[in-house]
């Protein structure tokens, strides 16, 4: 009599399936990173590889025509191959997303024994806490080089600011590859449908602000205001991280509620005053410009206004003087037509002036 074998389960997914490809992403994403650092040691393949891995669109060899000696700082500007270095270190914050739920996230949500829920915000807010404190303290690192923090009117003085350091330069392109990064890691987590669109509409946000400022030339302003609104977030993930740790609850909510919201706060209030200034300074050009162009409109109006009521006066004098045309010679009929003196012409007139001294009164304020 045969012995019928006990079917053991087999764990390992098919090849290709996409239970093989999410539990395998890290590894298939490094070795297709790898392969660009590979193509980057074969004399054949290196200038491709190159587009992809290092920082171009050096406009100092540009203007002089040699290499940078060493003495001033090497400056870049934006140009279509940075969409290659995204490209690259995308595929990077891929593999450093996996590492750090792998080796830090996981570990400690298997000894707080979340629900689904909670554990999936939590790997949310463990994964924002990472990258924003990375980049408050990459962030405040540049502005601190550059001199932002003690001359602030350098942060619109000689705009368009087209040129940049290398960590600057290299500081935006990183930005844009993690907010890219975030799309495909709804597939790689298993994201529910019911939290893609908020995750979708955060990371998209993101990358127009970061890619709007690196196209745009604000690049100065934009990387305080990055700052600013990382440190604002990562209170907010930090006080979510400490709620479900804290089994208590009751320093979590403390931290939560006061501190959270405390930072933001000071944060919007920092950037409004930020805002402010560079929409007074930078802006001014474009301010003028509309404010001529408000008062170019009332004044046409007021004219306008001014001429409608001379012609609708025209016809009432014309009637009148058939009338009393027996009455009135030819030259007194003429001069009652084109009188000026009456309501409907000091009225228009007044408006007239009322918008020429807006525009003295504009002109000395500015």
């Amino acid at each position: 009599m045969a012995v019928k074998g006990r079917k053991l389960a087999s764990k390992t997914p098919q090849i290709f399936s996409h239970e093989f490809i999410i539990q395998n992403h890290a590894d298939i994403v490094s070795c297709v990173a790898m392969l660009f650092v590979i193509a980057l040691m074969v004399q054949a393949t290196s200038p491709f590889a190159y587009m992809f891995i290092a920082v171009h669109h050096n406009t100092s060899a540009e203007e002089t025509g040699t290499h940078n000696d060493g003495f001033e700082p090497v400056q870049y500007m934006y140009g279509w191959k940075d969409a290659c270095a995204v490209f690259f270190y995308f595929l990077i914050c891929i593999v450093m997303h996996a590492i750090v739920q792998e080796y830090i996230l996981d570990k400690i949500s298997r000894k707080l024994h979340l629900s689904k829920v909670k554990h999936s915000k939590f790997n949310e807010s463990g994964q924002l806490v990472t990258f924003y404190l990375m980049s408050v303290l990459w962030g405040g690192d540049i502005i601190w080089r550059e001199n932002f923090l003690l001359n602030i009117p350098s942060l619109w003085e000689g705009y368009p600011h087209s040129q940049m350091t290398f960590m600057f330069k290299f500081y935006y392109i990183i930005q844009m590859s993690y907010w890219l990064h975030c799309y495909p890691e709804l597939y790689f987590q298993k994201t529910k449908r019911e939290e893609m669109m908020p995750r979708i509409r955060y990371a998209t946000l993101g990358f127009i602000y970061v890619l709007a400022a690196y196209l745009l030339n604000f690049t100065r302003i934009g990387i305080c205001l990055l700052v600013l609104h990382y440190i604002s977030e990562a209170s907010f993930h930090v006080a979510r991280l400490i709620y479900f740790v804290d089994k208590a609850e009751n320093g979590s909510k403390v931290l939560q509620n006061i501190i959270s919201n405390s930072v933001k706060f000071l944060v919007r209030v920092l950037t409004l005053q930020l805002m402010t200034l560079f929409l007074l300074y930078i802006l001014r050009v474009f301010f003028m410009f509309n404010c001529a162009v408000i008062i170019l409109v009332f004044k046409m109006k007021a004219v306008l206004n001014f001429c409608t009521s001379i012609l609708q006066r025209l016809p009432n004098k014309s009637r009148q003087a058939k009338q009393d045309g027996a009455h009135y010679p030819k030259h007194a009929q003429a001069t009652s037509m084109l009188c000026l003196d009456t309501p409907e012409y000091n009225q228009a007139t007044l408006s007239v002036l009322d918008v020429n001294t807006a525009i003295k009164l504009l002109w000395t304020s500015l």
